[in-house]
């Protein structure tokens, strides 16, 4: 590979960061090819793709995509890394990787680090944690409904007093006439 080839890579790797939600480093481990094709499949499934990546090139185009902290994630860029880029549903990736975890019964591949909703997780033992994390637009409708239930509730009384109250004035009209 040259280097003007190298420096297109890092300037695609750090482009598809940068326009990313966040993305998964993982380490695919000894898969043989019809486990790689099972777990390509599944994550295409979900609109996810994995690809390969030589690790100094990764580090480049981290660096390059201005991804805080982007130093933490170095120590994880040692053998074989693969990268899963998303850009919708944050626990994707990790809900697929679980699932294909528990159905091979191996450890691999396993999760170097992850990049979710701004914030980095090194360490497979984060994987459960990233399988139920909710996005920030889950997290806002949930406070606006948490937010929205008291004001409807004083509103709900307020008509229902002004309701009463019109009820009781009809009543007194009507016995008066």
């Amino acid at each position: 590979m040259t280097r003007e080839e190298k420096t297109q890579l890092i300037e695609n790797l750090a482009q598809t960061l940068k326009s990313s939600a966040g993305f998964y480093l993982l380490r695919p481990g000894p898969m043989n090819a019809e486990e790689t094709l099972k777990f390509r499949r599944r994550l295409y499934e979900k609109g996810l793709r994995l690809r390969i990546v030589k690790n100094t090139l990764l580090a480049k185009a981290l660096e390059k995509a201005g991804i805080p902290e982007y130093s933490s994630l170095l120590p994880t860029l040692k053998e074989m890394t693969g990268l899963i880029v998303y850009t919708g549903d944050p626990k994707a990736p990790a809900q697929v990787l679980e699932a294909f975890l528990k159905e091979t019964n191996k450890d691999y591949p396993a999760l170097k680090a992850a990049y979710v909703e701004e914030t980095l997780f090194i360490g497979a033992e984060h994987l459960e944690a990233l399988t139920q994390i909710k996005s920030k637009q889950d997290l806002l409708a949930e406070l606006v409904a948490r937010l929205q239930s008291p004001i409807q509730r004083v509103l709900g009384a307020l008509q229902s007093a002004g309701q009463t109250l019109a009820g009781t004035l009809k009543a007194l009209s009507e016995r008066n006439s």
